[in-house]
Order: structure tokens, then sequence, then C-alpha cells
């Protein structure tokens, strides 16, 4: 006897909006939060503001996975700036803090800082992202980020939903793998790709190959977002 069909659960953001303004680091990580969504019948913009992605061959193999996705759904996209200069400068001074540190901390509210101000320009009250889906991210440290970042601008609530639970990790595994996402091997930046490599060839194994992995529909899971061991 077959299992029943999996049936999403009616998302309810923040104040009954039915508008949610995503910010979205990559195709991976927004797969699942994008067809959630969609499945409760919210109204969504994806914003893309990922200044942090290092180089920009990887920050470009990231952007065109996550537009093939939105147009496959008809989701408006907004391709943001890639204003590296303000980012270094942003976290000059943390480039040797630890991941899930300081450095994280004042990343996020940059990026999370230009989310909010976008959605008040377009008139968006809630705003969430999909970086907390990632087993290798500190979601309280997101959450804090977000709503710091939605406090700037009058009557805007950042969604803290646990995208993982229910399945969620799960079903964002399935898509990347239906979809053959482009798998990326550290979570991004500049220093996170150095602390990867460093683990890696004191592990034995080779240094990332920036656009080699993607999911495959037959083959095991590749990492995603690593930036050193758990």
């Amino acid at each position: 006897m077959s299992a029943a069909p999996f049936q999403r659960p009616e998302l309810q953001p923040p104040g009954g909006e039915k508008r949610v303004m995503l910010h979205s680091c990559c195709a991976p990580c927004s797969g699942e939060v994008i067809e959630a969504m969609v499945a409760s019948g919210l109204e969504l913009e994806i914003y893309f503001y990922n200044p942090n992605i290092h180089p920009r061959e990887e920050y470009e193999l990231r952007k065109v996975e996550n537009i093939r996705f939105a147009e496959e759904h008809g989701i408006p996209f907004t391709d943001a700036d890639y204003d590296t200069d303000n980012w270094f400068a942003r976290v000059k001074g943390l480039e040797w803090a630890p991941e899930r540190g300081e450095r994280c901390t004042a990343c996020f509210d940059m990026r999370f800082e230009r989310t909010a101000l976008h959605a008040f320009e377009k008139g968006f009250n809630v705003i969430t992202s999909c970086l907390g889906i990632s087993r290798w991210k500190d979601m309280n440290q997101i959450n804090g980020a977000g709503e710091r970042a939605a406090a700037r601008w009058p009557g805007m609530s950042y969604w803290t939903h646990n995208w993982r639970k229910g399945g969620g990790a799960e079903r964002m595994i399935e898509i990347s793998k239906r979809e053959e996402f482009y798998a990326q091997q550290y979570c991004g930046c500049v220093f996170s790709l150095r602390d990867t490599n460093k683990w890696r060839l004191a592990n034995g194994r080779p240094k990332v190959v920036i656009g080699q992995d993607y999911y495959r529909r037959e083959e095991p899971t590749p990492e995603i977002c690593r930036e050193e061991p758990a």
C-alpha cells in the first residue's frame, strides 16, 4: 500500500500578510522555501543581494541558477548590486573571525538591511531569508539580523519560520537533485573559501574547484555550504 502523498501545511506569515520579500543566497537553499510559499498561495519576490560571494565566477553561478528556478515559477527576481568594496569595508577587522562569529553577523546585517530597504520601497511588510535552511548556519544568528533589519522600517516584520522542520531540509535536497542545481562547497566569502580549503588539505582532500559540483538525480548528495567541520 503506497504512502499518502505529502501535503504541505498552510504557511502563516506574520500579521496574516500574503506578500513576502525573500532574500535568497542560492538556488539549493531557496528551492524548498519558494515551493512552500507558492503552495500556500503567497505572493513573493526574490531579492538576490550577496556581495560576500567570492570570486565573481562563483557569484554568477549561484545567481544564474537562482534566476532559472525563479523563472520556472514565474517569480519576480531582483539582481542587486555586487558591491564587494562595501562588503569588505563592513567586515574589516573580522577577517580571522570564526564561521558563525562576528564576521557572519556583520555580513547578515548588511544583506538584510538592504533587503528590508528594498521591501519597504516595494510596499512589502514581511521579509525573510532562505539562509536558515542550511544546517551549517546558526538560525538564531540569522533571525537576529533579520529582526534588526526589519525594525528599521515601520510595520515591517522578519519572518522567523524554521524552514528545516517538517521535512524541509530533506525536501531542499530532493528539489536540488530534481533540478540538478549547482552545489557550492563553501559558504561564499573569500574567508570561508580560505578556511574550507585549509580544512580540506588538512583532511587529505583537494581544494574547492569553482563550477565543478552539481546535484545529480541518481548520485549521492554532495556537501553544501560547507565552511568547516561541524
